[in-house]
């Protein structure tokens, strides 16, 4: 009972940092592969914007959550049951665990395998369906339909990148 409570509570941030890590990773692992750069370039890129981006997720957690305080009615909201650090705590985690998930082909099949990028796109799509899928718990809404919405804009925003990769590259 006590854990549903507090998953509704940080569900917002737990959504938001999943969502944004793995959108975002996937976007820059999507945008390298598109210019034709290598693999070790995925993993130095997507490393160092899986943690910076995490860090500024977290840092706007807090800051948002301290302004947004001043706004919420105490009727509405006990100032007990959550703190601008462990929001940020939780968004980061959520960050950087699901924005691993496109780097984990990298890591775990090498980086000369032609179908890894195919294998990370597919490991983030699926992440990021049953991200939105998970979701309903809390929401009540349809699994599959939660899912979908959760992947599809999630793949509309890799195959942005992946474009913007492939015309940059194509102007060298």
């Amino acid at each position: 009972m006590r854990a549903k409570y507090y998953a509704k509570l940080y569900i917002k941030d737990i959504i938001y940092g999943a969502n944004d890590g793995i959108i975002s990773t996937f976007a820059v692992v999507a945008s390298i592969e598109g210019a034709q750069l290598s693999s070790f370039a995925i993993l130095i890129v997507g490393f160092a914007s899986l943690c910076a981006d995490g860090a500024s997720m977290a840092t706007s957690s807090y800051l948002a959550y301290k302004s947004d305080k001043e706004v919420r009615s105490l009727d509405n909201y006990d100032e007990s049951d959550a703190k601008p650090f462990l929001e940020a705590l939780v968004t980061f985690f959520s960050f950087i665990t699901a924005g691993s998930v496109p780097l984990i082909p990298y890591i775990l099949l090498g980086h000369e395998n032609p179908k890894i990028y195919m294998i990370s796109a597919l490991s983030a799509i699926t992440t990021l369906f049953l991200i939105g899928g998970l979701r309903t718990r809390i929401t009540q809404k349809n699994f599959i339909v939660a899912g979908l919405e959760m992947g599809l804009l999630g793949s509309l925003a890799g195959a942005i990148a992946y474009t913007v990769g492939l015309f940059v590259a194509s102007l060298r």
